[in-house]
């Protein structure tokens, strides 16, 4: 069976091409793919060619958070046709030695759909139709949109980045970026019980989308910097900061607001930068990474399918695949775009 793709050969180079899916087998399961949002790490590929040492060494599908419909069950598979579901890329391995310490998302031998850190890269979902294992497919109660079941993995993304912060009672949270990562971390704080939360971004649109979300206040720094001056008085008057933007500048202030002690969760990515290492070890700051999630994927799917997280705020355009190139430069505009989706031929395409 024909299904169309967007495949990237290169940095600016993503061809909508035809491919061939194969039938499920056992224990898999024939899906035709509802809505895609483009990642961050999708447009680094897209312009980049990758982003720090991972990156793009033969053509690779594009997509790697999705949602999709049930077209056909693989024996010893219970889907009914028709369900909407959302795929988890995560594959971990399950026996090597950080899946048996309980730290999958440190697999030595991680399968990660659209990802291009192993050669041969692991092809994504910006596809008409996808043959999935059914483990990888999680089912969403009616009601739900098929872009709200496409933000599971960014939400997933954010529960995990939260899971490593200390106690959030009593604490005053900034979160540096309202991108639709930022803004997911927002909510996820927020869901978690955190009292205040304060979004910076550049723009004035994405922060609109923070108060939306929750954010007890917003600064626009490119307007309005002063506003940064007395959380950065005595040392600091953050207790806990959320990178989500990996630029310089926002990451320099993040140093100068943060309380001694205090911590810094770094879930933007980026290339080499310089940092205030003095005020990291004057402050005696902790400064910890979070990257992607696992089991966190299962509570986002519950999250989304209660509206217990209302993700809808966060999606901002959505187009057809063969409108795959416009939709990765309009998802790069961030003064007009948050989570960009791709949307996909129907069902009756493929009859």
């Amino acid at each position: 069976m024909q299904t169309r793709v967007a495949r990237l050969y290169g940095a600016h180079d993503l061809r909508v091409e035809t491919d061939r899916v194969a039938p499920p087998g056992p224990g898999e399961v024939l899906l035709r793919m509802a809505a895609g949002g483009i990642c961050g790490s999708d447009l680094h590929y897209y312009h980049d060619g990758g982003f720090g040492p991972v990156r793009v060494r033969e053509p690779i599908i594009s997509g790697h958070e999705a949602s999709g419909r049930v077209v056909q069950a693989g024996e010893g598979v219970d889907l009914v046709p028709g369900t909407l579901v959302a795929v988890s890329p995560s594959q971990p391995c399950g026996a090597c030695e950080y899946c048996q310490r309980d730290m999958p998302v440190h697999c030595l031998d991680m399968h990660f759909i659209g990802s291009a850190m192993r050669l041969p890269h692991e092809q994504g979902m910006f596809r008409d139709l996808l043959t999935v294992p059914a483990r990888q497919v999680h089912a969403f109660p009616e009601g739900v949109t098929e872009g709200e079941a496409a933000c599971s993995e960014p939400l997933a993304v954010c529960l995990h980045a939260v899971a490593q912060a200390p106690d959030l009672s009593g604490k005053r949270i900034m979160v540096t970026g309202a991108g639709p990562i930022g803004l997911l971390v927002l909510a996820a704080l927020r869901h978690a019980g955190a009292r205040e939360v304060i979004v910076t971004d550049l723009t004035d649109a994405a922060l609109e989308r923070a108060r939306a979300m929750g954010a007890t206040s917003t600064i626009n720094v490119a307007t309005d910097a002063t506003a940064l001056e007395p959380l950065q008085k005595d040392k600091g008057q953050i207790d806990l900061i959320f990178d989500c933007s990996a630029a310089g500048p926002a990451l320099r202030t993040a140093f100068a607001a943060i309380r001694p002690r205090g911590t810094i969760i770094q879930v933007g990515v980026s290339g080499d930068m310089t940092i205030p290492l003095n005020a990291l070890v004057g402050k005696e700051i902790i400064w910890r990474g979070s990257q992607r999630f696992h089991p966190e994927f299962a509570e986002a799917v519950h999250l989304i399918g209660t509206r217990a997280i209302d993700v809808r705020p966060i999606i901002s355009h959505s187009l057809p695949l063969e409108r795959a190139r416009e939709a990765f430069e309009l998802a790069s505009d961030r003064s007009i775009a948050c989570k960009v989706q791709l949307t996909f031929a129907s069902e009756e395409s493929y009859r």
